[in-house]
């Protein structure tokens, strides 16, 4: 075989594999990769392009290229919602600057705001991508693993952050998401690859109810048991991330994936011994991390009842129940009251700062320090004396227009931050009221991308946070805007029910994984912006098209066109015999009673 043939085989095996080869990576890569920018989107601006921007355009052009080759299935429902949505984004922000004006018509107000839009279109370009790679079902062994992979090695970076000082890539502010190389403290939390720890929990709470419906559908032991470890290491990730809704959406989603498995047992009587011993299971293991590693998010959780004085009381006298419970009685019913579980510790290093240290780049409004604990002279999650720096205009002796910032002194707080926490009034009283106030603007296309920080129209703003995701898709699109992003989501549901009981293993695993990773992100977005986080959205996004793509591969081949016109014409044939024979029939009864 000559060199020429053999490259001419090689780039026929590439352009038949190709897609599934950048998929494959993309779902590796977007996850595992730190937030490292690559250059500015747009100047004073937080959001920066990344290397995975990069990959998923090129990959986009790729896939694009197929479609007009006739090469992959791309046309599914979902597809057509989303097409759908990409209209209504794109006339929200026309409507933005021209009916509205809520968006100055200034190329860095408008930029500001196609940027958004087109961060969501490629949000939704892993949908397509994935859905269009898979073309043999032993393709779904390979991402499968792929995910189960990512969720092992992100949870030993975790890891590593926490107890050997690895480093942390944050984007928790402008400064940070310049590339600071930061190292956390003892108490603060994880945010392993992820920009920040909100992000990394909601990525688990989309990754691991897929794991769990793996490890319980899987029939070899090993299997089970390697799946079931790397599943609670991505437990253990999320209990240390401190998210309180994202863990609320993981158990949701973790009891529905036991709960419909479950439902599939025969008899009833095997079903309700199979369901009880895998609720009891999840419940025991996840209340011993919870116990065990879980202290920062009894904090948080704690901060809610504050404000309810009795639920309060009740939840002190039960937190001392678990504290004796974890550091004695255990303990001495196991054999282990002198055992030590100290994990070992690395050495500070010397080329990075800590996320306390580096509170001073933004005047101290930064990464939230959990080494303190709060006092009374601050809501109970703020841990540090944060300066109030304002903005204010200036014309200098020239004459020439610029701001300033004027540190105006001690911070303070509403009565609602000192009674029920900094965070839940920031969304009472400021973000929630503002997206509202958009959507009232232009209840059928809202007020356009990135408008809802904003406390006047020119004011530039460095991010965007509504810290509730259907407020703010309703703020910035509207109805339509809404209708359709959902719908996009329903639609997708509604595709796989039928599936959640198959006899096709891995379907069964898809249908599950994403049914209850839906859920558990619809609750997480009550309270964070989860579909507008790019880690988060474009695995959530690019599982979607890995389910519906395997489901449409399960689907009868349609008959050529030929084969249908030789049945139709056989058909007809076989029915005019059957006639004509009906006929003869009918004749000869006829003949029969005349003779008579």
């Amino acid at each position: 075989m000559t060199l020429g043939t053999k490259l001419m085989k090689f780039a026929s095996w590439l352009d038949e594999h190709i897609l599934i080869l950048l998929a494959g990576f993309l779902l590796a890569f977007i996850p595992l990769y730190p937030k490292l920018p690559l250059f500015e989107a747009i100047p004073g601006y937080i959001v920066r392009v990344r290397l995975e921007d990069i990959f998923i355009l090129f990959t986009a052009v790729i896939w694009a290229i197929q479609v007009l080759r006739r090469k992959i299935a791309w046309k599914t429902p979902v597809l057509l919602v989303i097409l759908v949505y990409a209209v209504v984004g794109l006339l929200s922000s026309i409507s933005a600057v021209v009916i509205t004006q809520t968006v100055p018509n200034q190329l860095l107000h408008v930029g500001k705001t196609l940027l958004h839009y087109f961060r969501y279109l490629e949000y939704f370009s892993l949908f397509a991508i994935l859905y269009s790679a898979i073309t043999k079902r032993s393709h779904i062994k390979v991402f499968l693993g792929i995910l189960v992979a990512s969720v092992l090695l992100i949870s030993l970076y975790g890891y590593g952050q926490r107890y050997f000082y690895w480093p942390v890539y944050s984007t928790m502010n402008r400064e940070f998401s310049k590339g600071l190389r930061l190292y956390l403290t003892e108490h603060a939390r994880v945010q392993s690859t992820f920009g920040g720890h909100y992000d990394l929990a909601a990525y688990l709470v989309v990754v691991l109810p897929f794991l769990m419906a793996l490890a319980l559908a899987v029939k070899k032991w090993w299997q089970k048991i390697g799946l079931q470890l790397v599943h609670w290491f991505g437990v253990w990730l999320l209990i240390v991330s401190g998210s309180r809704s994202s863990f609320i959406g993981y158990l949701a989603g973790i009891f529905l994936v036991v709960g419909l498995f479950a439902l599939t047992k025969r008899p009833f009587s095997k079903m309700l011994i199979w369901g009880s011993t895998r609720f009891l299971f999840v419940g025991v293991v996840t209340s011993f991390m919870m116990l065990k590693f879980g202290e920062d998010m009894y904090q948080r959780f704690l901060q809610v009842l504050e404000g309810y004085p009795q639920a309060y009381e009740s939840y002190q006298n039960l937190d001392e129940q678990r504290i004796i419970l974890v550091n004695d009685t255990i303990p001495i019913a196991l054999g282990l009251k002198d055992v030590s579980f100290n994990f070992p510790n690395g050495e500070k290093p010397q080329d990075a700062i800590s996320t306390e240290d580096a509170a001073a780049l933004e005047g101290g409004n930064v990464l939230v320090s959990s080494d303190e604990r709060p006092t009374t002279e601050r809501p109970s999650d703020v841990y540090v004396d944060v300066p109030d720096i304002v903005e204010v205009a200036t014309i200098s002796a020239s004459g020439e227009a610029s701001t300033i910032l004027v540190d105006k002194g001690p911070r303070t707080y509403s009565e609602c931050a000192l009674t029920k926490g900094l965070s839940q009034c920031i969304r009472y009283e400021t973000l929630w009221p503002r997206a509202i106030a958009g959507f009232y603007r232009n209840p059928v296309l809202g007020s356009g991308y990135a408008t809802l920080t904003k406390e006047v129209v020119g004011q530039f703003t460095e991010a965007e946070s509504t810290d509730n995701n259907f407020l703010r898709t309703l703020g910035e699109t509207g109805l339509l805007g809404f209708i359709t992003f959902y719908g996009a989501i329903v639609v997708a549901l509604w595709m796989i029910r039928k599936h959640l009981f198959s006899s096709d293993m891995w379907a069964q695993i898809l249908s599950v994984g994403l049914l209850a990773a839906t859920v558990g992100l619809l609750i997480n977005a009550f309270y964070i912006d989860v579909f507008a986080s790019s880690k988060v959205a474009l695995t959530y996004w690019a599982l979607v098209g890995l389910t519906l793509g395997y489901l449409h591969l399960l689907r009868p081949e349609p008959e050529p066109m030929i084969t249908q016109l030789a049945k139709t014409l056989r058909l007809k044939s076989h029915i005019s015999e059957n006639v004509g024979n009906f006929a003869g029939s009918s004749q000869s009864q006829k003949r029969l009673k005349k003779n008579r």
